[in-house]
């Protein structure tokens, strides 16, 4: 399986400092979907020049699946498939709040200091968020064995699953920001995760 990871495009919710899951996100700026469809014109040349067809999936967050509708677009794929799974850190009663007034009523999130605290009730803990993140990836990879997907994601996803297939530990000391429309491609194969491209933004250029 070629595994194309893509980051969304810049979305309302950064500039608003909120906390977006489903409910809380106002979908892509226009930047974003200037973004997304670079990205999917980017994604319809490598599918022509390769002769496959690609599996279209995305976090159901609007600013993801925004972004995939224009890469089904583009591939002329017959549908977007949902995954909630693809989702970030799952905030549960946070979704929606700003972040000044999240961190009024939970304090700060610490994954660090306090891994299997949820981020607010009825959301996920830093822990759970990993366990996930790592069961979605061999899921994807053993249902779409030998095929290509383009999974539309988000930037803690695409991170945690850099940091675990290279078995690096999380730290504090440094970290990686994935750009919005940005691609990552792994290839899965005998077993084995092979990373072909990290953020690759060419088409942005």
């Amino acid at each position: 399986m070629n595994l194309l990871l893509v980051r969304h495009g810049h979305s309302h919710h950064v500039l608003q400092d909120r906390i977006a899951d489903v409910r809380g996100c106002d979908g892509l700026t226009e930047t974003g979907v200037r973004q997304a469809q670079a990205l999917a014109n980017r994604l319809a040349a490598l599918a022509s020049s390769n002769g496959k067809r690609a599996t279209v999936v995305s976090s159901p967050v609007p600013r993801a699946l925004q972004t995939a509708r224009h890469i089904a677009d583009a591939l002329a794929a017959k549908d977007v498939a949902l995954n909630p799974d693809l989702r970030e850190v799952a905030p549960g009663d946070a979704d929606g709040l700003r972040r000044p007034e999240y961190v009024r009523r939970y304090g700060a999130f610490d994954p660090g200091a306090e891994p299997d605290r949820p981020f607010a009730p009825a959301g996920e803990s830093w822990n759970q968020f990993e366990l996930r993140v790592s069961a979605t990836l061999e899921a994807l990879a053993k249902e779409h064995a030998g095929q290509d997907v383009v999974a539309v994601s988000h930037a803690g996803f695409i991170v945690t699953a850099f940091l675990q297939l290279m078995a690096i530990k999380t730290t504090d000391r440094a970290w990686l920001e994935p750009s919005n429309a940005g691609l990552t491609e792994w290839r899965h194969d005998g077993g084995r995760w092979r990373l072909a491209r990290y953020n690759d933004t060419s088409h942005l250029e």
